[in-house]
């Protein structure tokens, strides 16, 4: 008889993630109008830059054959040294980034990992604002982590609430357990919030004033950064930073140039660097060096700007399409709300409280039935601290058309009224 295989906590941790249940509907039935998979529009995909880029770099055949070779685990110095460069002139000199400080990695999710596994043990706490990225939630599972939910609103997590977990955490006699607070501050998945100025500052300097023994982090998610449509940039919580040893920062070229190229990066206190590599060193020899120097060609050759720029005019429209339709279709049923977020790709909405949203909900049912997928907002809350709501929704405008937005938004509207008669 052969022995019977049983897969590690870890792998089945990570089974059963709500993401892959709504993409496999969304694969059975192609007619259906997504508004459910945060994916960038494939229409903006920027082939034209990549094709100049690879051009150009194929050319020396003494660079080429460097981009072909194994690189460096932190990754390719000259694409790092522009990281740095952009940093600084997105957030001013005043809080310098050393070229060691930033660390390559196969998109931001691969950072995010890196980093939650060289700070929590099994049964450490992260804070997370009450809704957050459902697949952070899930990487934080698979580490036998503990995900706190902290109040929010349309400015993300709330400063007091979160002083308030703290001191609950503390009475509890757990606070030792709290390793991170988990930001996404511009245009967060999935509420569409953007963090103010005042709250940054709020946040980084109660990590600080709420850490003992060890050091609570602030992980800065921005992968949404440079999908502003409307308004000023505001700086990353980095700059409130004044030691330089509290936050880390997550950036991704995934959503703002291609998700397939997976070039992510990260900015880390000096004293993370090295067991961030040493992980890294482990998992990849270094994260694939030719995308690397592709896309440090890229950015040599000013493509990069010039297609953001089209991205978030592209997006723009997009969101304002949603926002129109969601007047015209929503705004008629009774206890239905919505924020207006200033980029990202996503829009939140609160349904009455006796909707359920849920998977096993009669709303999503008939919403399938009308033909449009969403995202049910209770996955984006963690399981402990701020209770989940289950009548929200999460909808993104990032792949369909103009005309397929309004339609689904359209259908979802319908299936709301039927349930709430």
């Amino acid at each position: 008889m052969n022995p019977e295989f049983h897969a590690s906590r870890r792998a089945c941790a990570a089974a059963g993630q709500p993401i892959s249940q709504l993409m496999a509907r969304a694969l059975e039935n192609p007619a259906l109008i997504s508004l459910a998979a945060g994916f960038v529009d494939g229409q903006t995909l920027p082939d034209d830059a990549v094709r100049q880029a690879m051009t150009s770099l194929l050319q020396d055949s003494r660079v080429a054959a460097a981009a072909l070779q194994y690189g460096s685990t932190p990754g390719y110095h000259g694409l790092r040294r522009m990281l740095r460069d952009q940093m600084h002139q997105a957030d001013g000199q005043d809080r310098p980034v050393d070229l060691d400080q930033i660390v390559i990695t196969a998109g931001s999710n691969q950072l995010l990992h890196l980093v939650s596994e060289s700070l929590l043990e099994p049964g450490d706490i992260v804070l997370c604002a009450s809704p957050t990225y459902l697949v952070y939630m899930g990487l934080l599972l698979g580490l036998e982590a503990r995900a706190f939910g902290v109040a929010s609103d349309a400015q993300g997590m709330i400063p007091e609430a979160l002083d308030d977990q703290l001191r609950r955490i503390q009475a509890a006699g757990e606070l030792q357990r709290v390793k991170a607070i988990y930001l996404v501050p511009y245009f967060d998945n999935p509420a569409g919030a953007t963090m103010p100025m005042d709250r940054r500052v709020a946040v980084v300097e109660m990590a600080k004033r709420w850490s003992r023994g060890s050091p609570i982090h602030v992980i800065s998610d921005e992968a949404y950064r440079e999908l502003r449509y409307t308004g000023d940039d505001i700086p990353s919580p980095r700059v409130c930073d004044d030691s330089g040893d509290t936050v880390i920062v997550a950036g991704t070229f995934s959503k703002s140039f291609s998700p397939g190229i997976r070039v992510g990066w990260g900015v880390l206190p000096r004293h993370l660097i090295q067991p961030v590599c040493d992980l890294k060193g482990n998992v990849d020899f270094g994260s694939p060096n030719f995308t690397q120097h592709l896309m440090a060609r890229v950015l040599q050759m000013g493509l990069y700007e010039p297609h953001v720029a089209g991205l978030r005019e592209s997006y723009h429209r997009k969101l304002t399409a949603m926002l129109d339709a969601a007047d015209e279709f929503l705004s008629p049923l009774d206890d239905v709300r919505w924020e207006r977020p200033a980029g990202g790709l996503y829009v939140w909405l609160e349904l009455p409280d006796t909707v359920d949203a849920g998977l096993d909900g009669l709303l999503f049912q008939l919403s399938i039935r009308e033909g449009v997928l969403y995202v049910p907002g209770q996955y984006c809350y963690p399981e402990e601290g701020e209770p989940p709501q289950k009548n929200r929704i999460r909808l993104s405008f990032g792949v369909q058309s103009c005309e397929k937005i309004r339609e689904g938004v359209e259908k979802l509207a319908r299936a709301i009224a039927a349930v709430t008669v």
